[in-house]
């Protein structure tokens, strides 16, 4: 039997366990680093296909890696399984997963045959807490040729564009005083993030269409009656590259001393993680996923300018510097919803969304399968970095 239709095979036998999957995650949603539940069902689910599974890698306690095969080209299927606070999977991590499980289980059936070596890596607190950026830094992608994902969204699209992304929490200290008998013995934190948020109003006239800059208010005062003495935020910037969200950061950064400066309060910034670079696409791995997703009958629009307004942020870029990766997007018509709204939550486990994970684990199954027919290819993804 053909390597590809041995994948298609065993996927398919393994769909009703892969949706069963997908809606038992979206139904339990778990916030980064939390994971516990999702990491473990996908950890037992691999274990008991016939991977080798260790969980806990990179001393983070819901990661795990899985492997299967032992051929000389090595590619990884990353998993994700997070949820946003309030809105559960409106992301679709729980899709992300079951993809990464299904991509695997067929490539795995084949990879010794093919000269495959195959893992899933779980990677938690992609919405914020940069999972892959701590595993690659702690060798867990050392050795992987490349890497993939696929990820829902309301079309599909092979080569999304990312934003290079750093979010940082801004906290300022006043003092407290009477509000109303003696204000002038206060130092008001709250008019500082006030001055800071104004200031990037203005900021945002001469700033690139493609950087962006946004937040909220995480703590605003305790009493109407008192001067607030502590406020804080959590801001993200965005830009195309690394280097580009540096220029932009720094300004945004000004925004926030002139707010500590025009009140005399003190200005603490922390950053949450080291910053998600851009996704760098690997061309040839992106044309041959294209050429499997056709061919599943999925639908790849033209979208023109409308892309580029689309960019999110992930930390599957830093991996993408790293070695040669793609992160297709995957469509669930969803739309009008999009993600990070809860109506796009429950288009992520619907017969629509369920399709989707079984088309995108078989392309990201053949997409492997490919890597090792075209010798070239196979070369240039085993050559060191």
């Amino acid at each position: 039997m053909d390597a590809k239709a041995g994948a298609r095979e065993r996927l398919e036998n393994r769909r009703e366990d892969l949706v069963a999957l997908s809606h038992r995650i979206h139904a339990h949603p778990e916030l980064g680093f939390e994971e516990e539940r999702a990491a473990g069902w996908l950890c037992d689910d691999l274990a008991d296909a016939g991977f080798e599974v260790t969980r806990g890698v990179g001393e983070l306690p819901t990661a795990f890696v899985a492997r299967a095969g032992s051929g000389p080209l090595h590619v990884a299927f990353c998993a994700e399984y997070d949820a946003l606070p309030g809105i559960g999977h409106a992301c679709g991590h729980n899709m992300i997963a079951a993809m990464a499980v299904g991509a695997a289980s067929a490539a795995a059936c084949v990879a010794d045959d093919v000269g495959l070596t195959v893992s899933v890596i779980g990677t938690p607190a992609e919405e914020g807490g940069g999972g892959k950026i701590l595993l690659l830094d702690r060798g867990v992608f050392a050795g992987v040729h490349a890497a993939m994902m696929v990820h829902p969204a309301p079309v599909d699209v092979v080569e999304q564009p990312f934003l290079a992304c750093a979010q940082f929490e801004v906290r300022y200290t006043g003092k407290e005083a009477h509000a109303s008998a003696f204000p002038e013995r206060g130092v008001n934190a709250a008019d500082a993030l006030t001055v800071a948020q104004t200031a990037i109003g203005c900021l945002r006239q001469h700033i690139r269409q493609t950087d962006r800059v946004h937040g909220i208010v995480t703590h605003g005062g305790d009493a109407p009656n008192v001067v607030p003495a502590h406020t804080a935020a959590h801001y993200i910037v965005r830009a195309r590259t690394l280097g580009e969200l540096d220029e932009v950061r720094d300004k945004v950064v000004r925004c926030f001393e002139a707010g500590a400066l025009a009140t005399g309060s003190t200005l603490e910034i922390k950053q949450d993680h080291p910053p998600y670079a851009e996704v760098k696409v690997d061309a040839e791995i992106a044309a041959a996923y294209r050429r499997n997703a056709v061919t599943l009958g999925r639908v790849l629009p033209e979208l023109g300018p409308v892309l580029e307004r689309m960019a999110g942020s992930t930390d599957m870029g830093n991996v993408s510097l790293a070695l040669p990766s793609i992160h297709p997007m995957i469509g669930i018509e969803s739309l009008p919803a999009v993600n990070h709204q809860p109506e796009f939550t429950a288009h992520c486990a619907t017969p629509v969304a369920d399709r989707a994970v079984m088309d995108g684990a078989l392309a990201m199954a053949w997409t492997a399968i490919d890597l090792t027919r075209a010798p070239a290819m196979g070369t240039r993804l085993r050559a060191p970095r």
